[in-house]
C-alpha cells in the first residue's frame, strides 16, 4: 500500500493520510523514512521488511546530510541531521514526532 504525502509516496501496511501504519498508530507516529537501498520512503522498518522485497540499509554517518526524513503531518522534508536536531518536532510546520522513535534508530542509521 502507498499514500501521497507532499509531493512524495509513502510505502507501508495499512497506511493513514499521516504514514502511520499497523505497526505504530499514535498521534505522534508520522515520520516516515527513506531507505537507502531503495530510495523509497517507508512507514516503518518492520513495514519495509514485509513488502520491499529486498534487505533494508542503514545511512551512515558520512551521509547524514541526505534529505531522508518526511513530516507525515506537511509533507515537509528534512535531512536526517535536522531529524536529530529538531528535539521530536516538525521545524516546519511544528508537528510533534514519537521520541520513542529513538529506540529505533539503530535499525535506520549507522551508529
Amino acid at each position: 500500500m502507498r499514500c501521497k504525502i507532499g509531493k512524495v509516496w509513502v510505502y507501508g501496511e495499512e497506511l493513514d493520510q499521516h504514514s502511520r501504519c499497523r505497526h505504530y498508530q499514535t498521534e505522534r507516529d508520522i515520520v516516515a523514512i527513506k531507505f537507502p537501498c531503495c530510495q523509497q520512503y517507508w512507514a516503518c522498518y518492520d513495514c519495509h521488511a514485509a513488502l520491499s522485497g529486498h534487505q533494508p540499509a542503514r545511512w551512515p554517518q558520512a551521509k547524514w546530510d541526505t534529505t531522508a526524513i518526511l513530516c507525515g503531518a506537511c509533507g515537509a522534508e528534512l535531512s536526517i541531521k535536522d531529524y536529530f536536531d529538531c528535539q521530536f518536532q516538525c521545524p516546519v510546520c511544528n508537528a510533534s514526532f514519537n521520541p520513542g522513535c529513538a529506540r529505533h534508530y539503530h535499525l535506520y542509521f549507522e551508529q
